[in-house]
């Protein structure tokens, strides 16, 4: 068997690397796994378990990022970067976001030549209606509804 002289290899090597790199396996980003809280109120705890302690409790619709499975126990994280375990029974697939700037305006359409018809609040809870691009149109339990942009939000 001959192998091609040095130069040859490292361009063909090259070229080999310069695919892979070029690949969209080599770059894809995991999609970010959500549930939602489905019942009136959940628990996190702090283990996978209903004998680990309650770090707090969670409304209807708050959505959680999953991090990790084990068994019937969700990891999650919420917009705040804290993490918890939650029984993968009591959430759902119903999207939300929540306030994650300071204030965010409520706008009657998905830009900023739109009206501002409201303000949402740091923390708030609203539920996912529709996305278009950079903006998320948010339905709330009291108060005007409407565009978000998607930048002052967590969640889905």
């Amino acid at each position: 068997m001959t192998w091609p002289p040095t130069r040859q290899r490292l361009a063909a090597a090259s070229l080999c690397i310069a695919a892979l790199c070029a690949s969209p396996l080599v770059h894809a980003q995991p999609t970010q796994q959500m549930v939602s809280v489905s019942g009136a109120t959940l628990n996190m705890r702090s283990g996978p378990g209903t004998n680990a302690p309650v770090l707090w409790e969670l409304k209807m619709g708050y959505p959680l990022q999953i991090m990790q499975r084990q068994g019937n126990w969700l990891q999650v994280r919420d917009f705040e970067g804290d993490t918890g375990w939650v029984a993968r029974s009591l959430t759902g697939t119903a999207p939300h976001h929540v306030v994650k700037a300071r204030e965010a305006n409520i706008r009657s359409g998905p830009g900023t030549q739109h009206a501002v018809v409201g303000k949402a609040e740091h923390g708030e809870l609203l539920r996912t209606r529709e996305k278009r691009a950079d903006w998320v149109r948010v339905e709330r339990t009291d108060g005007p509804g409407g565009w978000i942009a998607k930048s002052l939000l967590w969640g889905w």
